[in-house]
């Protein structure tokens, strides 16, 4: 197993935590069927706002920009490539919305455990998302280790919540590793991640 494939399989899975954070989102927010939530993503936008993340820079101050760079048949490969990862990553995200809307009481059970001096019902709608997707990560994907879990949720706390939402959704997470509580529950119906990891385990 090479890194460089490690890295892709890790590159796939935060693409998928990303995207299936979104969806529970619009889900929390206005009850929207899950079918029509699928249907509705639109994976062009996705890939169209990520590029322009990491694309964007800002040139010294005092300089021109530079001009963009002719296409050419390298870059149509390049997007191809990119159309058919991020579609990868949809299907897998679809799986993460399922699985933690199938498994939402237990979840929210977990939640409202740790959740000290906060309703599960007063949390902002993305950190209780982000919550949900975490403990359902950490439920059935046994091949991710639940520390790995935690970082990735922290990262999609700071892309899509408020100042604090880092900081909560650390301490809330830290909280149920060191219970132990989801060691005593079922895991079932495990979701594999082995189509994004390429063989890795991790994530």
């Amino acid at each position: 197993m090479t890194s460089q494939r490690k890295r892709r399989g890790t590159g796939r899975r935060r693409r998928a935590r990303e995207m299936a954070v979104q969806m529970l989102y619009q889900r929390e927010m206005g009850q929207t069927p899950v079918p029509q939530i699928f249907e509705s993503f639109d994976i062009e936008d996705y890939i169209t706002e990520t590029e322009s993340v990491v694309q964007r820079a800002e040139p010294p101050s005092g300089e021109t920009p530079a001009p963009p760079p002719r296409r050419n048949a390298a870059d149509d490969e390049s997007q191809a490539t990119r159309r058919r990862r991020a579609e990868e990553s949809f299907r897998y995200a679809q799986k993460l919305v399922q699985g933690t809307l199938a498994d939402g009481d237990a979840i929210d059970g977990v939640i409202r455990r740790h959740a000290e001096n906060w309703r599960l019902e007063r949390m902002p709608p993305i950190d209780r998302s982000i919550l949900r997707l975490a403990i359902y990560e950490m439920l059935r994907e046994r091949g991710v280790p639940k520390v790995v879990i935690v970082d990735e949720a922290i990262e999609l706390a700071k892309k899509f919540g408020s100042e604090n939402s880092s900081r909560f959704v650390n301490g809330l997470l830290d909280g149920v590793l060191k219970s132990k509580v989801l060691d005593g529950m079922a895991v079932d119906g495990v979701v594999s991640s082995a189509e994004l990891s390429d063989g890795a385990g991790v994530a």
